[in-house]
C-alpha cells in the first residue's frame, strides 16, 4: 500500500497493514491467548443479542438519506472482527446495484488482526493504536463503531461526515456480575453512561441509547474465556484460575448487560480542542 507521500507499507501475508512504525505504541496490547479466549467466546453465540442489536442499529444509520454514498463504517478496537462481521452481513444490499458499506478495521493487536483479516478480507485491516492520529482523512465515514475500546473523541470527530454516528458499546454495571470474581473481572462504575458522555462532551452530543440484556448459561471453559479475554488475562495466574474454575458447577448463570450509545458530532464551531 502507498500513500501521496510516497510511503509504501507491506500488507502482511495473513491479510493486515501494521502501520505502528518508528517507535509503535507505549500500551500492551492484547496476545495471542487473549485473542483465542475472546474468539472462542464470541464465537460460542453468548453475545448474539448484542451482534444483532448493533446490525440492526447500524443499518438504520446508513440508511439514513441524507448520507451520500459509498458508505463507510469505522471499527475502532475491531478485534477479531466479530461484531463488524455481523454489521456487515446485514447490511448485504437487498436490491440490484445496491453497495454494501466499505469498511475498516483498527486494533492495536497484530494477533487480532489477523484473525480479523481472516473474518473480514474485503474490509481494510490495520495495526493502529486509536490514541494517535487515525490513518483516515477527513469526513470520509459514516459510522464509527466502538466496543469496549478506547475513545479518541477529537479524531472520531474528525473522521466522520456531517450527519454521520459515533456507535459506542459499554458494559452496565450489573454485567457478568455472578462470575465477576472467578473471572478477575475490573468493576464497573455505576455513573458509566454519563462519564462516557462527559468525555465525548467536548466533541459529541448524545442521540439515544438502547440497553441490551440477556441470560447466560456459561460452563467453566467459557468463564475461563471471559478471564482471559479481558484487560485482566495481562495478569492472570494460569494455576489459580484453574483452581477457581475447577469449583464452579457444570453451568452458571450469568447476565451479559450492555448499553449502545449513538453520538453525533457537533458542529466544528462548536468543538473544544
Amino acid at each position: 500500500m502507498a500513500c501521496a507521500g510516497g510511503h509504501n507499507f507491506d500488507i502482511a501475508r495473513q491479510g493486515y497493514l501494521n502501520l505502528l512504525t518508528g517507535h509503535g505504541t507505549k500500551f500492551v496490547p492484547d496476545t495471542a491467548a487473549m485473542v483465542s479466549a475472546r474468539d472462542a467466546f464470541l464465537d460460542a453465540g453468548h453475545y448474539k443479542p448484542l451482534s444483532e442489536a448493533l446490525a440492526e442499529l447500524v443499518g438504520a444509520l446508513l440508511a439514513e438519506p441524507a448520507l451520500p454514498s459509498p458508505k463507510l463504517i469505522v471499527d475502532a478496537g475491531t478485534g477479531t472482527g466479530h461484531y463488524l462481521h455481523q454489521v456487515l452481513a446485514a447490511c448485504s444490499p437487498g436490491s440490484p446495484g445496491a453497495r454494501r458499506p466499505a469498511a475498516v478495521g483498527l486494533d492495536i493487536s497484530k494477533f487480532a488482526l489477523r484473525r480479523a483479516a481472516r473474518r473480514n478480507p474485503e474490509a481494510v485491516n490495520i495495526v493502529w493504536d486509536l490514541w494517535r492520529e487515525l490513518p483516515l482523512g477527513t469526513a470520509v465515514a459514516d459510522v464509527v463503531l466502538v466496543i469496549f475500546a478506547p475513545r479518541n473523541a477529537s479524531e472520531f470527530a474528525r473522521i466522520l461526515k456531517p450527519g454521520g454516528s459515533l456507535v459506542v458499546v459499554t458494559p452496565l454495571p450489573q454485567h457478568l456480575a455472578e462470575i465477576a470474581a472467578e473471572a478477575g473481572m475490573l468493576g464497573i462504575q455505576a455513573d458509566k453512561e454519563s462519564a462516557l458522555t462527559a468525555s465525548l462532551a467536548s466533541h459529541f452530543v448524545p442521540t439515544g441509547s438502547r440497553e441490551v440484556v440477556a441470560t447466560l448459561q456459561l460452563s467453566p471453559a467459557d468463564v475461563g474465556h471471559v478471564a482471559l479475554m479481558g484487560p485482566a488475562g495481562h495478569h492472570l495466574d494460569p494455576e489459580q484460575l484453574a483452581e477457581r474454575l475447577a469449583r464452579l458447577p457444570k453451568l452458571t448463570t450469568a447476565t451479559a448487560a450492555f448499553r449502545i450509545s449513538v453520538f453525533h458530532p457537533l458542529p466544528e464551531t462548536s468543538r473544544v480542542s
